[in-house]
């Protein structure tokens, strides 16, 4: 199943169900269906089988292209980050491999839907982009060992891990350079576990105006999504639309000779084999200085 937030030009987002070039409004077909995709995951089998009976009473379809898409979850509580995660990455990085995961957080604020584009910082120029697959959190947890991990994973989605690479670097963490406001695109749905028989298996590559920049494999992941659920839920509790981004493989930008970082009008698209694809442009950041 794919799991996706839209709306239209009258209607507000709400969870729907992707079924070819076309999404099934689940919720107008029962409002009973949770219509936030936080409450839609935590609601678990009971809001996946109300879903799947909507589809067969013929909920109503509607164009791909004539709906929004979202951020499937469009305001995580945690969006968590590895750094240092591929092999190709650490040798690239000039670095020491890992003895356990190196992590770090993008606030919620940088989450960004597909298709939206994203900010050249006025702050930066050293604009970077690091593809990444993407865990989503279905079910609340705590201290869950590797070996069960899968039965809170709800599905799996696409991050673009942009990154500020000066800020980034200057500081003792990663916070700033990581958490500009659009600086995380998700998406473009949340393939949900069972239609994915090994995340650790999958092809990733990366596109910067249709030029291949990165192409690996998600069997190439040094800490794979189930020692990272284990790892971060050793320490605090995971819940329902948390978003871990499993890390980059080699051939961003920074470590290029010479370095080359986004600008605007590049198109950033990210392709994960058996999840889809994520596209975004660069633009200039607003100049406004107060929002809302």
């Amino acid at each position: 199943m794919k799991l996706v937030t839209f709306s239209t030009h009258d209607t507000p987002p709400r969870v729907g169900i992707v079924e070819g070039d076309q999404v099934a409004d689940v919720t107008a077909q029962d409002p009973a269906v949770p219509a936030r995709m936080e409450d839609f995951l935590e609601a678990g089998a009971h809001a996946r089988s109300a879903a799947e009976a909507a589809l067969g009473a013929g909920a109503p379809r509607l164009a791909l292209a004539d709906v929004v898409l979202h951020a499937p979850v469009m305001r995580p509580g945690k969006v968590l980050a590895v750094g240092l995660n591929y092999a190709d990455h650490v040798e690239e990085a000039g670095m020491d491999r890992p003895t356990i995961p190196m992590i770090f957080n993008k606030q919620s604020t940088s989450v960004q839907g597909p298709g939206v584009p994203f900010h050249l910082p006025r702050a930066s120029d050293k604009l970077d982009y690091e593809g990444e697959l993407a865990v989503v959190i279905g079910r609340r947890c705590r201290h869950v060992p590797a070996a069960r991990a899968s039965e809170v994973i709800a599905g799996y989605t696409i991050c673009n891990d942009v990154s500020v690479r000066d800020w980034q670097m200057r500081s003792p963490t990663f916070t700033m350079g990581k958490s500009f406001d659009t600086h995380c695109p998700l998406g473009p749905w949340i393939v949900t576990s069972d239609e994915i028989a090994d995340p650790h298996a999958l092809r990733l590559r990366t596109w910067v105006n249709d030029e291949l920049r990165q192409d690996s494999n998600t069997k190439h992941l040094i800490f794979d999504c189930f020692d990272l659920v284990e790892h971060l839920s050793t320490a605090f509790t995971l819940e329902p639309g948390d978003v871990i981004a499993t890390g980059t493989p080699g051939g961003v930008g920074a470590t290029m000779r010479p370095r080359r970082y986004l600008e605007v009008g590049d198109v950033v698209r990210i392709g994960i084999e058996g999840i889809g694809e994520l596209e975004n442009a660069v633009v200039p950041e607003p100049e406004s200085t107060v929002v809302g």
